[in-house]
């Protein structure tokens, strides 16, 4: 598949000025564009619509990256927004990207979701939380912290490497959310969701769940 290349220069200034975008205290759009599909194949992850992929990631970093970084400290940003031809080659190529229709308003920030709605995800590594689950293999611990601090969450998907998580926002006030994970739960011994359509689905004591790592922090 053939992807049309703009002038370099008018490029190069156009990502220059996207990249000063600033999204929130201290996320910058520039931190949202670094795509390892686009670097391998050669593409240049731009959105087709510049303004309302800035809406969509303001959302994402004002509501829940700035405030988690806030209390947790430096977060780093694994993968972010794809442009549709980014996520199209992605998704051809079978390099775990869904398809455009399913990731607009999630890593596609510059469509709407069928709903109607903007949204925004990001795939992020807390690494203050690193050492604690490669220890405990808890990732529980960092899901229900989100979950009690962070009301405005979408959704979150865990993943084994060091933790790592999609982060969604979205601007639909009826979305309900999700917890899940490709990585067993220590305390169930099972993959099931935490939380699936907007209801918890375990009953636990969240604070005694991350309670221990919190203390670790402070002991470091």
């Amino acid at each position: 598949m053939q992807y049309p290349v703009e002038n370099p220069k008018q490029l190069e200034a156009k990502l220059d000025k996207l990249g000063r975008v600033r999204l929130s205290k201290s996320f910058f759009m520039r931190d949202m564009l670094y795509s390892t599909i686009a670097q391998a194949y050669g593409l240049v992850n731009i959105p087709d619509h510049p303004e309302l992929a800035i809406e969509a990631g303001r959302g994402l970093c004002e509501n829940l990256l700035e405030p988690m970084q806030e209390q947790l400290g430096p977060i780093s940003i694994r993968s972010a927004y794809r442009s549709p031809a980014v996520n199209e080659l992605g998704n051809n190529e079978g390099l775990n990207c869904a398809s455009n229709e399913k990731n607009y308003a999630h890593h596609i920030w510059d469509y709407k979701g069928a709903d109607g709605y903007l949204g925004a995800t990001a795939t992020v590594v807390v690494p203050s939380f690193i050492d604690y689950f490669e220890k405990t293999g808890d990732w529980t611990a960092l899901a229900w912290w989100i979950h009690d601090h962070l009301p405005t969450y979408a959704s979150l998907y865990f993943f084994p490497k060091y933790a790592a998580f999609n982060i969604r926002w979205s601007e639909n006030p009826t979305t309900k959310q999700s917890i899940k994970s490709y990585v067993t739960n220590p305390h169930t011994g099972d993959k099931k969701a935490l939380v699936n359509k907007g209801e918890v689905q375990q009953e636990v004591d969240r604070d005694a769940v991350y309670r221990p790592w919190l203390n670790s922090l402070k002991e470091n």
